[in-house]
């Protein structure tokens, strides 16, 4: 029995089991909510690239724009969002319109095929989608008692929307088709009827409240980085997401080249590693520091490249699963334990914003230097041989754990603090 036979059905249980536990606690709605939310994310994400250079034969450098995108829209939008959910509007009325938006917009990239539709579009969809992603961890922060314990599980659910789409993405070959631009379209339409039905009315907590220049631009949560150890957290946070952009952009054209069968599919075993490193969070979150946590995380980033780089198809398709495993420690100890950390230092009336904060610095300025160094640089190692492209994958990797490397000794050295993350005051 091989791994596709078992992994659906292993990661359907453990998610029934963790509604049934949502249900109890009465969150199952947040559950719902991040999971289609993952959906509208994760349908696209990793497979873009493969589309856009396989099928519409863009290169590297193009095809690391428009994933550069991503982050573009995380530096623009999300303070101006949380700027509107939090003195505006209610939060689940400005989802849904994004949402709408992004449905729409979804329609539109089936039919563009030049570089600068695709680009220009793709950055429209993200100024919309990426601020969901900042309010919908927002929501759940403010209607737990103890984010550090009650949260994982329902961001949880998110990484099982992740791992539903991609393993249908991977089962239908959707990777190099325009069937994964419809499936976001059609998970963005769903998420339009739960903000609007499901989630509860989140009204502006700083309705009133003066609006000057500097909450338009989001200056406001500037206030979490006179905090010393925030400070160098952000700035870690800031590295470490050049390294993960490598992943996220190339890894499924990477596995595509060398010919692994249902890379997509393949893929998902990332997500299955991050269900086991969410429901050990709130142990982790218990016992070690931010720094330490931190630290672990990037030791998986330069382990995880290294295999790649030294990886086959064949007999040493071993490396690749365990890199692909390593991707739940790599990415749950920056991310959520950043929207945490986030949270617990902000200001209650902004949290939106800080949340926005967190994702500009990381989703944005962190990510924006990713995609465009990692597309540079496989356009660097990439060589025309009898008129066809030869790409020299095992430099790109090395180059990525290299990179990895040099970033822990940086934090290793600047980002001391024995701060844990710390159950809400009630």
């Amino acid at each position: 029995m091989s791994y596709f036979d078992i992994w659906p059905f292993l990661a359907l249980i453990i998610c029934l089991g963790v509604l049934v536990v949502l249900a109890r606690r009465g969150q199952l709605r947040l559950g719902i909510m991040m999971f289609v939310n993952y959906i509208v994310w994760g349908a696209w994400y990793v497979t873009i690239s493969t589309y856009v250079t396989a099928t519409l034969h863009f290169t590297g450098t193009q095809a690391g724009a428009i994933f550069g995108t991503v982050s573009i829209a995380s530096m623009i939008s999300p303070f101006f969002i949380g700027l509107v959910a939090d003195r505006l509007f209610a939060t689940e009325r400005v989802m849904a319109v994004l949402y709408g938006l992004c449905a729409i917009l979804m329609f539109l990239v089936t039919k563009a095929t030049t570089f600068p539709e695709v680009y220009t579009i793709m950055l429209a969809f993200c100024l919309c989608y990426f601020p969901t992603v900042a309010l919908t961890n927002s929501i759940g922060f403010q209607l737990v008692k103890d984010p550090g314990k009650e949260f994982p599980l329902i961001r949880l659910m998110g990484t099982f929307g992740w791992i539903f789409i991609n393993l249908l993405v991977g089962y239908k070959k959707w990777e190099t088709t325009v069937d994964q631009f419809w499936a976001t379209a059609a998970a963005a339409i769903v998420m339009v009827v739960i903000c609007l039905t499901m989630l509860p009315h989140m009204p502006p907590k700083g309705k009133g409240t003066a609006v000057s220049v500097r909450s338009i631009l989001g200056l406001d949560a500037l206030v979490i980085m006179k905090n010393k150890a925030y400070f160098f957290f952000a700035m870690a946070s800031v590295l470490a997401c050049i390294p993960l952009t490598f992943y996220y952009s190339f890894t499924n054209t990477y596995l595509n080249e060398v010919k692994v069968e249902n890379a997509a599919g393949i893929m998902t075993l990332a997500q299955g590693s991050e269900v086991v490193m969410m429901l050990l969070m709130p142990f982790i979150f218990r016992y070690l520091s931010v720094r330490y946590i931190v630290i672990v995380g990037l030791v998986c980033w330069a382990v995880r490249y290294a295999l790649f780089a030294v990886g086959d198809a064949g007999s040493g398709m071993w490396m690749f699963y365990i890199a692909i495993l390593l991707h739940g420690a790599a990415y749950d100890f920056f991310f959520m334990t950043g929207q945490l950390y986030t949270d617990q230092v902000a200001p209650q009336h902004l949290r939106n914003t800080a949340q926005g904060f967190i994702t500009f610095l990381t989703y944005g300025v962190g990510m924006l230097a990713g995609s465009l160094l990692s597309g540079g640089a496989v356009d660097y190692f990439t060589k025309m041989v009898n008129g066809a492209q030869v790409r020299d994958w095992y430099s790109f990797w090395m180059f990525s754990a290299a990179m990895s490397a040099g970033i822990l000794v940086m934090i290793l050295l600047a980002f001391r603090t024995n701060e844990k993350i710390q159950p809400k005051e009630v």
